[in-house]
């Protein structure tokens, strides 16, 4: 599935899950109207900041999907890194911050001062740091001291991004200060229901990611994130506390299902690939989550365990190339139905799609894999097929994690040479993702949830990743990537950063084209930036390292 194509149905879902929520406000504005058309004394603060909400959800989805492909937790398709994403690619993630969402805050800051909405502003302030850190972590150099003046400059130049990283970090404490405020709540806040103490912990949470991602250019870890980890009540600890995007079911319009989920829930089939890399890693080590990440639509996969089918899946004919032997890495398919597509495959589409593997409940609310395969995945057998079924779209983005912070407590204590407290806050956030992810099995009540895994397998999932913790020739760096990779399905942007910041994991499945150009250090800027904005410069190529990344990492 191309990036295009992604953005395409995560655009037409934000859209109808807008239309959704509006309806429900009581406000005297045309609900047809743009809020970003309206004069600042008409706009209604909490239509603003609806827009704001799903505009976020929106940016955050886009931009992980990239992580994510570059990273191997989703298919990339490409032969080279340098002709798998165009400036044009970009547009609507960077419309939806400087277009939509920062012109909202812009829209909402006097009226929130002028009535007290201290929460608002918490939530505002809050979205557009999490924003700016992240396109600074894609983009590298953003436009933002001289960004959205209108017509005072409509070229804005690039600030470092050090000190967009800073500007951030100042937002974020005034964010903790909106919500420490006593201040009437939004009539929807669709990340935390009304919770400030909450908002605090992700606002807290966001400093934490970001001085683990400059920690190794500054060359030590900032005494802050230490203040803010010596306490759980400063930060999300607990799964119940994590910040996510949680989506409706509803399929005609508005549509407010998973973008993941309408995409391959569909009277057609399947339209995404899963990554081989992720399937071989996470079911040759029994992990406890894979029943939950991916849905199998038959039990067989051509060329492995089944007769090699051309017209199906065209490589299972076909020798691996010579990188991918003498690496060991497996090539086209996996065993037992997880049939999905390998690193740069550019291959055609063949028609398969009732016989790829498709997301699962979790994170996009799909179907728990109980080993069902045709009574879901054949048309012809299940009175339409796949569409509806699982827990009908009912899913999440991923952005904070309870998990995540254990895996930032496990870096610093392997870059400080402490292996064994590395190990245990390792296993603490796999623990907490395991956690997760199967309570998500609930989501889909056709399941049969005698497939789920047992607590038995769960300890011995996590005693198998303690033992190749303490056995990696990487002195265990490869074991915490790949793991905190799998942690992250859903939102790749955070092992964006991890692989350019650690350079592990150094073992993922190389890209199928031997030579596939340098890694992307950072992606060109957006087409609708560069093309209308005179003191705009696109970059020349994809190696540029971003402030934070002091380019000594090895990346393929």
């Amino acid at each position: 599935m191309t990036m295009k194509k992604f953005n395409k149905i995560l655009s037409a879902s934000i859209l109808s899950l807008s239309l959704a929520v509006v309806s429900c406000e009581s406000v005297e504005l045309d609900l047809r109207d743009n809020p970003n058309a309206l004069s600042p004394e008409q706009a209604s603060p909490d239509y603003l900041l609806n827009q704001m909400q799903l505009s976020f959800n929106s940016f955050v989805q886009s931009m992980g999907g990239i992580g994510a492909e570059l990273t191997r937790i989703e298919y990339m398709y490409g032969k080279t890194y340098a002709n798998v994403y165009g400036p044009a690619g970009f547009n609507g993630a960077w419309s939806n911050a400087y277009a939509t969402v920062f012109e909202d805050i812009k829209a909402l800051t006097p009226i929130a001062e002028e009535t007290g909405l201290e929460y608002h502003l918490g939530m505002a302030k809050f979205f557009k740091a999490y924003m700016l850190v992240t396109m600074v972590d894609y983009f590298g150099d953003i436009p933002l001291s001289e960004a959205n003046l209108g017509a005072e400059n409509f070229n804005p130049l690039a600030d470092k991004g050090a000190d967009v990283y800073a500007a951030a970090k100042i937002l974020l404490n005034e964010s903790i200060a909106h919500f420490n405020a006593d201040s009437a709540k939004p009539a929807t806040d669709l990340y935390y229901g009304g919770s400030s103490t909450n908002w605090i912990k992700a606002a807290n949470t966001l400093k934490l990611k970001m001085f683990i991602t400059t920690y190794k250019i500054s060359g030590t870890i900032d005494s802050e994130f230490n203040t803010i980890a010596s306490s759980e009540d400063n930060y999300i600890s607990a799964n119940a506390e994590d910040l996510q995007f949680t989506y409706g079911s509803r399929e005609v319009q508005p549509d407010t299902r998973h973008p993941g989920y309408a995409s391959d829930y569909t009277p057609s089939g399947g339209d995404t690939y899963r990554s081989i890399h992720l399937m071989n890693y996470m079911t040759t080590n029994n992990d406890p989550r894979t029943r939950y990440y991916f849905f199998r639509q038959v039990p067989f996969t051509p060329g492995q365990d089944d007769p090699a089918d051309l017209e199906a899946l065209q490589c299972s004919l076909q020798t691996p190339p010579n990188h991918y032997i003498t690496g060991g890495f497996p090539f086209c398919g996996l065993p037992n139905g997880y049939w999905g597509r390998d690193h740069g495959n550019n291959e055609g589409i063949p028609p398969d799609n009732f016989k790829r593997t498709i997301i699962g409940v979790y994170p996009a609310g799909g179907a728990f894999d109980d080993s069902r395969f045709e009574d879901l995945g054949d048309s012809a057998n299940s009175a339409g097929g796949i569409q509806g079924a699982g827990g009908q779209g009912n899913g999440i983005t991923p952005i904070l994690l309870a998990s995540s912070v254990d895996f930032w407590k496990a870096e610093v204590a392997l870059a400080n040479n402490n292996k064994e407290g590395a190990k245990t806050f390792m296993l603490d956030g796999i623990s907490k993702s395991i956690s997760k992810v199967m309570s998500f099995g609930a989501i889909d009540t056709t399941a049969d949830l005698s497939f789920a895994p047992s607590a038995t397998d769960v300890t011995a999932y996590l005693t198998d990743v303690s033992d190749r913790f303490d056995n990696d020739t990487e002195d265990g760096w490869n074991i915490l990537g790949q793991e905190y990779f799998v942690s992250l399905y859903g939102n790749g942007s955070d092992a964006y950063n991890f692989y350019r910041r650690t350079g592990y994991p150094n073992n993922l499945q190389p890209n199928l084209e031997p030579n596939p150009g340098p890694f992307i250090r950072s992606l060109q800027y957006p087409a609708n930036y560069v093309n209308t904005n005179k003191n705009a410069t696109q970059k020349t190529d994809w190696t540029q390292p971003v402030f934070w990344d002091n380019n000594s990492t090895t990346l393929y």
